[in-house]
């Protein structure tokens, strides 16, 4: 591509020239036609590959293009290429060809042309026929004054959408920022009514693990996990609606909906979030940090979606009713486990695999909902979990005393503190007999007295999972979080039984 260009004082609304052809000689011609003209500044682009990014640079106020280039097939794509770019469309074209067929000037002008000179034309003929075109393209500038500076910084607009998607990105879903960037009124305040999927998923025990392990060991396991778990979820088109900690809140629906199986690919999204732990668990075995379990709750229904906050300070958000369940939903979960409320059931037409369902009464919540184990999609196997059945414990020569804490956050009026004793044990799982009777998935702090009765300083965390007898209170529980020390203790004891 070669420029040249008359030496010359630019006005306001100055008349730019760009001559689009690929003879060498043409551009010398029409350049030398017009290089006395003070109102006019000359520009050439002699290769047509290059001619729609040299008009974004100049922004000229009338086009000259060659119909042969070196064929008409060429001069009428690239015709078409100014004729539908933004950057173009409204400039004024006026074509040069040797051909004077009625029907090739009848296709040009259909194509958008405004005009259609005979080469080589008459200097003053073109001459005029540039500042009449070019007369009408400058008062449509007038009319639009932003319009030219509109034109200049359209370049610098992209790269700061750009830098904005690449940068906000990392901290709220693309969608967000899409939702922000493309749509009229998108910093209002304000929102609308939706029906969505909320995801929770929540690291069991990780407060109390982030206890033992340093800061930077803490936030290099959270980013191992995130990471991975991000992936997947955009996979599946979740929008990341927030990371508090080690929890993740997902949204399938909002702000773009696609079609009706939102709830469909939560779940399924969830499946491959939990088969994705393994790896997860990989790399911190190899850093020899504690390995992770996580936990997931999924609800179906209305919430309201929409930029919440004040002018200074603004976030797309979802509140609801609905939310909130989905959140009561995830705190029952265990390790490994996804939970999922009666309504996204229906929503995935009975399409998953049920291992259970329990009825339970959540905080904050006036009726109970039923809520159901999922573990899998019916016909892919790809996406099976392994069921959390009942896991088979060890029965003890001789029972160990536990110091138990409900840790539920209902209990108000302080800690409820108990005894009880260690009469089957597994690596994740115990039985145990007590003072006193606690509910199913009631949340519990363990602290375990070994076999020669001195307390270990570290405390476990666990769920109870089932009630086997009232009289005497003896449940199972599920361990969500051991420390070493612990898990070192139940290894001798079961390698001793084994």
């Amino acid at each position: 591509m070669k420029t040249m260009r008359a030496d010359v004082n630019l006005t306001k609304y100055h008349i730019t020239v760009l001559l689009v052809d690929d003879q060498l000689l043409i551009g010398e011609v029409v350049r030398r036609m017009l290089t006395k003209e003070k109102d006019i500044s000359f520009h050439y682009c002699q290769n047509p590959d290059n001619a729609i990014d040299m008009a974004c640079q100049i922004h000229p106020t009338v086009i000259l293009q060659d119909l042969h280039m070196p064929s008409e097939r060429v001069g009428l794509a690239l015709l078409r290429q100014f004729k539908t770019d933004p950057a173009t469309l409204d400039v004024p074209l006026i074509i040069l060809s040797t051909n004077e067929t009625p029907l090739i000037k009848a296709e040009t002008f259909f194509q958008g042309a405004n005009d259609y000179i005979v080469k080589l034309p008459d200097r003053l003929e073109v001459i005029a026929r540039i500042r009449y075109h070019s007369r009408g393209y400058i008062n449509l500038l007038e009319r639009n004054e932003a319009y030219r500076a509109l034109l200049k910084s359209q370049k610098q607009l992209e790269v700061r959408n750009r830098f904005i998607r690449k940068t906000f990105g990392r901290y709220i879903s693309d969608e967000i920022v899409e939702a922000v960037l493309e749509t009229p009124g998108g910093l209002k305040l304000g929102g609308e009514k939706r029906i969505v999927t909320v995801l929770m998923a929540d690291l069991r025990g990780f407060t109390s693990l982030s206890e033992e392990v340093s800061a930077e060991n803490v936030v290099d396991m959270l980013n191992i996990f995130l990471e991975a778990m991000t992936e997947i979820i955009l996979k599946y088109h979740g929008t990341i609606n927030t990371f508090i900690g080690d929890a993740i809140m997902v949204v399938f629906g909002a702000p773009e909906k696609r079609n009706d199986d939102d709830a469909m690919r939560a779940v399924t999204c969830a499946l491959a979030m939990q088969k994705k732990m393994s790896d997860v668990n990989k790399q911190c075995i190899i850093k020899r940090y504690p390995q992770l379990k996580m936990g997931i709750g999924i609800n179906t229904g209305e919430v309201v979606a929409g930029n919440i906050g004040s002018q200074k300070r603004l976030k797309y958000d979802f509140i609801g009713h609905n939310v909130n369940i989905a959140a009561r939903i995830e705190a029952y979960s265990i390790g490994g486990q996804i939970l999922i409320s009666e309504k996204t059931l229906e929503a995935c037409q009975l399409k998953l695999t049920v291992a259970s369902q329990m009825q339970v009464v959540a905080k904050g919540i006036k009726k109970p909902i039923v809520i159901y184990d999922i573990t899998g999609v019916n016909d892919d196997d790809s996406l099976c979990l392994v069921s959390q059945e009942k896991l088979t414990l060890i029965q003890l020569d001789k029972s160990f005393p536990v110091h138990m804490t409900i840790i539920d956050s209902e209990n108000r009026g302080g800690s409820i503190v108990f005894q009880g004793a260690v009469l089957k044990l597994g690596p994740a799982a115990a039985e145990i007999k007590a003072s006193r009777n606690c509910r199913h998935l009631t949340n519990l702090s363990l602290s375990l007295v070994d076999t020669d009765k001195k307390r270990l300083t570290s405390e476990s965390y666990g769920k109870v999972t089932e009630i086997i007898s009232k009289t005497p209170p003896i449940f199972r529980i599920h361990f969500t979080f051991i420390p070493n020390e612990i898990e070192l203790f139940f290894e001798k004891i079961l390698n001793k039984h084994a």
